[in-house]
C-alpha cells in the first residue's frame, strides 16, 4: 500500500487561501486515484475533491467547486489542494486518501473505496 503524509495546514482567516498538500510513498503513485476528505468536530468525514489518475478526471463537492482546486504532480509523488475563499465552515482535519481504480472506473467520493489515508492536517479558518 502506498503511505501518504499531509501538510501545509494551518490557520488562516476567512477569505484567504491556503494549500496543502499529500506526499505518496512506496508503489506506484500514478497509478492511483487520489481524494481529500475533511472532518469537523462533532461532524462526519465527508468528500472534499478527487482527481483520476493522468488528471483525465476532477471531481469536487458542492461546498469545494468553485474554491478548491486539486492537482497533481506525479514526478513528485503529490497531490494538492488549492483552497481559497475559505469559510469558517472549511474548518477541519483534512485527510488525503489513494484509490486504485477498478479498471478505469474511479469513486471518487466513497470512503471505502480508498484503500490508504494519510494521518490529516489541521486547517482552522477564523473569522
Amino acid at each position: 500500500q502506498v503511505q501518504l503524509v499531509e501538510s501545509g495546514g494551518g490557520s488562516v482567516q476567512a477569505e484567504g487561501s491556503l494549500r496543502v498538500s499529500c506526499a505518496a510513498s512506496g508503489r506506484t503513485f500514478s497509478r492511483y486515484a487520489m481524494g481529500w476528505f475533511r472532518q469537523a468536530p462533532g461532524k462526519e468525514r465527508e468528500f472534499v475533491a478527487a482527481i483520476s489518475p493522468n488528471t483525465e478526471n476532477t471531481w469536487y463537492s458542492n461546498s469545494a467547486k468553485g474554491r478548491f482546486t486539486i492537482s497533481r504532480d506525479d514526478a513528485k509523488s503529490t497531490v494538492y489542494l488549492e483552497m481559497t475563499r475559505l469559510k469558517p465552515e472549511d474548518t477541519a482535519v483534512y485527510y488525503c486518501a489513494a484509490q486504485r481504480p477498478r479498471g478505469k472506473i474511479v469513486v471518487p467520493d466513497l470512503e471505502d473505496q480508498y484503500e490508504s489515508w494519510g494521518h490529516g492536517t489541521q486547517v482552522t479558518v477564523s473569522s
